[in-house]
C-alpha cells in the first residue's frame, strides 16, 4: 500500500483559450423555436419514453448537432466508412482527445495514454475487472449517477455507498473520513484493492470540485491503496464561474492512482454513438490496460470515434455557444424554481443538470406534503425528470437544462402548479 505524501503540482493547468462567441456555430434562436411536438417527432428517448411530458430527465440535449460533427458523420456515411474500427480512426481519436485536454486544461495527456471504449460505464467495468481485480468493490458518494449504484453489482462487484454532506448554503461535498472508512472496509471484506468512484463535474449535483478538496481525497486514496476512477465526461460543460481541474493532473500521486474516463458524448450530444476514452499514466495501470483480454469485445463504434475526433478538433465554437445558452437556462431555471414553495436549489457549476431539494414538502405532516415518488408525481403534471431516489437521495429531483428555454419555463411552471395544487 502506498503512503506517498500528496502535494500540489508546481504548475497550475492552463486556462481555456479565449473563444469569441460564434452565433453561426450555435443558433440559440433556432433552439428557442423548437416545439415539444417537433422534439417528440425526432423520436429520442428523452421525449418518447414518457409520452405527453416535457423531457427533462435523461442526460441528452435537444440542441442541433455541431456542424463539424454533422459534416464528419455525413462524410462517413457517404464514403462509406461504417465498417470495423480502423487503426487510423483510433489514432486520430486518441490524438484529438489528448490535444483537447492539453489545450484547454494544461493536462499533459499523450496519445499512448488514451484507450477507446464504448462508454463511461464500460470504462468503470474495465477498471473494476482488470485494474482492481475480480470481486473488487466500488465506493461511491451519493447523490450519484444512477448506474454507479447498481451496475457494478450486476457484474460481480459490491457497491458501498457513502453519503455526501451539504453545507449551510446547500453545497454538496465529499466526506473524506467516511470515504476512508468505506475503502478500508471494502478492502477488508473483499481482500481486493477497492475503487473509489469520483464524478467531476459531479452528476447529479453539478459541483466542480476544487483543488484542495480533491487533494484531501487523494490523501485517502494513497492511505488505503485504492484506485480512483474519475468520471470527467461533463468536464467541457463547466461554466465560466468555475474551473475544471482534471484530478489526475494535480500531482504525481493522483497521476499514479487514477483511471480517468472522458468523452465528447455529453458536451456535443453524442451518447448513442458509443465512444468514450480512458486515460491512465501510471506504468502499472497502463500494463493492466494493455493486456489483450482487457478490451476484448469492448470496441467502440467507428462512427462514434469519428464524431468524437471531430468534436474535439473542430467543435469549440459550438461548445462555447452551447455553454452560453446553458448559462442563460441555468439563471432562468434558478429564478423560476425559487418561486416554488419548499424548494432549495444551488445552480450547477458544471453539467447541464439542476439538482432541486424538495425534502421540505415530501413526506411531511402537512396536507400539502408531496408523495415520496417525485418522478411519478411530476410526470402526472406533464414533466419527466429524474427522481433523486435513483441517485441515492430521496426527496430531490434532477432536471435537465439542455432544452429550449421556453419549454424549460413551461416545465417549471407546471411543476409549480402541481406543487401548489397538491
Amino acid at each position: 500500500m502506498s503512503t506517498t505524501p500528496v502535494t500540489t503540482a508546481s504548475q497550475s493547468p492552463a486556462t481555456t483559450p479565449d473563444s469569441a462567441f460564434d452565433a453561426a456555430a450555435f443558433d440559440a434562436a433556432a433552439v428557442d423555436a423548437l416545439t415539444a411536438a417537433e422534439l417528440r417527432a425526432r423520436g429520442s428517448m428523452k421525449w418518447t419514453a414518457f409520452p405527453d411530458t416535457i423531457g427533462a430527465w435523461v442526460a441528452e440535449m435537444d440542441f442541433p448537432l455541431a456542424a463539424p460533427v454533422a459534416d464528419a458523420l455525413q462524410e462517413a456515411v457517404t464514403a462509406p466508412r461504417l465498417g470495423y474500427l480502423p487503426p487510423a480512426v483510433v489514432a486520430d481519436t486518441k490524438a484529438e482527445c489528448a490535444a483537447w485536454y492539453r489545450r484547454t486544461t494544461g493536462w499533459e495527456v499523450t496519445e499512448d495514454q488514451v484507450f477507446l471504449v464504448p462508454d463511461v460505464l464500460t470504462a468503470l467495468r474495465v477498471t473494476l475487472d482488470h485494474v482492481a481485480g475480480p470481486g473488487s468493490a466500488a465506493v461511491v458518494t451519493t447523490p450519484a449517477y444512477m448506474p454507479f449504484l447498481f451496475r457494478p453489482e450486476q457484474v460481480g462487484h459490491p457497491v458501498l455507498q457513502v453519503a455526501g454532506t451539504q453545507d449551510e448554503e446547500g453545497v454538496w461535498r465529499h466526506d473524506p473520513a467516511a470515504l476512508e472508512d468505506a475503502l478500508t472496509r471494502a478492502r477488508s471484506e473483499t481482500g481486493v484493492r477497492p475503487v473509489l468512484v469520483l464524478c467531476n463535474p459531479w452528476n447529479p449535483v453539478g459541483r466542480v470540485l476544487g483543488r484542495e478538496e480533491m487533494l484531501e481525497i487523494a490523501e485517502v486514496v494513497e492511505r488505503t491503496g485504492a484506485v480512483l476512477f474519475s468520471d470527467e465526461i461533463h468536464a467541457p460543460l463547466t461554466y465560466d464561474d468555475a474551473t475544471h481541474l482534471p484530478y489526475a493532473s494535480l500531482n504525481e500521486a493522483t497521476a499514479r492512482h487514477t483511471i480517468t474516463a472522458l468523452s465528447a458524448s455529453k458536451t456535443w450530444n453524442l451518447p448513442g454513438l458509443k465512444c468514450a476514452q480512458i486515460v491512465a499514466a501510471d506504468p502499472e495501470l497502463l500494463a493492466a490496460l494493455r493486456r489483450p483480454e482487457t478490451f476484448a469485445g469492448l470496441e467502440p463504434a467507428t462512427i462514434g470515434a469519428i464524431a468524437n475526433a471531430a468534436a474535439y478538433r473542430d467543435g469549440e465554437p459550438w461548445r462555447v455557444g452551447a455553454v452560453a445558452y446553458l448559462t442563460g437556462n441555468r439563471a432562468a431555471f434558478a429564478e423560476a424554481v425559487a418561486a416554488i414553495p419548499g424548494t432549495r436549489h444551488t445552480p450547477p457549476e458544471g453539467t447541464y443538470l439542476a439538482w432541486v431539494d424538495l425534502r421540505e414538502v415530501v413526506g411531511g405532516t402537512s396536507g400539502q406534503a408531496l408523495p415520496a415518488d417525485l418522478g411519478a408525481f411530476f410526470r402526472s403534471a406533464g414533466v419527466a425528470l429524474q427522481d433523486g431516489a435513483g441517485c441515492g437521495a430521496p426527496g430531490f429531483v434532477r432536471f435537465n437544462l439542455a432544452l429550449p428555454r421556453p419549454l424549460m419555463r413551461e416545465a417549471v411552471a407546471a411543476m409549480a402548479t402541481a406543487v401548489a395544487a397538491h
